[in-house]
């Protein structure tokens, strides 16, 4: 039996549940960050190395997805994957059971274009559905598939970045300010407004 507080609470399980919940969302948010930044380690990281992943349009392993989506990926300006519920249960209601079962839910907005060169907006929204499983002292995916609930393609304008040259934007393959964190070294401050980009 754990140490209980006055209400006969067991504080070291509620520990051990709060800390799996974090690390299991960690391993979500690895996945997401994985995808936006083309960063394959970082994505294979969110699985452990036996996982199963059906994305819908591929069913594999963890390298296989992420050979096919880093490619598929690869060839759009950009991509924004947000998370939003996250719901966990743990196998019989204990995280020291190793295993929990999970629903997360998301939206993508990827930066597309047609092959006449049309920019477009496309957003897919929809669920991940997981099995996680604690090994080696990690929480990963041990199984995911990905279950869409609806998508919206709209016409898109880059107009923004046109006119504002100076706005940072968010960059893949290892270039992204997250990832780089090249500041400089004084603070000057930018007063004049570039010419737009034509």
């Amino acid at each position: 039996m754990g140490v209980m507080d006055e209400t006969g609470l067991d504080l070291k399980a509620e520990i051990r549940d709060l800390a799996a919940r974090r690390d299991i969302t960690d391993a979500v948010h690895r996945y997401m960050r994985g995808l936006d930044r083309l960063d394959r380690d970082c994505l294979l990281s969110a699985f452990h190395p036996d996982a199963y992943v059906d994305c819908g349009l591929l069913a594999g392993s963890p390298t296989e997805f992420a050979d096919f989506a880093l490619g598929f990926l690869a060839d759009m300006d950009a991509t924004h994957h947000q998370l939003g519920q996250v719901r966990i249960e743990f196998a019989g209601g204990d995280a020291a059971s190793g295993k929990a079962s999970g629903e997360s839910y998301f939206r993508a907005f990827h930066d597309v274009r047609s092959e006449a060169g049309e920019v477009r907006d496309l957003f897919i929204a929809g669920r991940y559905i997981d099995e996680f499983t604690r090994g080696n002292g990690e929480w990963r995916i041990a199984r995911r598939r990905l279950v869409t609930d609806w998508v919206s393609d709209n016409p898109g304008s880059r107009a923004f970045f046109n006119d504002n040259p100076n706005a940072p934007r968010g960059a893949r393959r290892g270039e992204d300010f997250s990832q780089t964190r090249d500041w400089p070294e004084t603070a000057e401050p930018r007063t004049e407004q570039q010419e737009p980009v034509t």
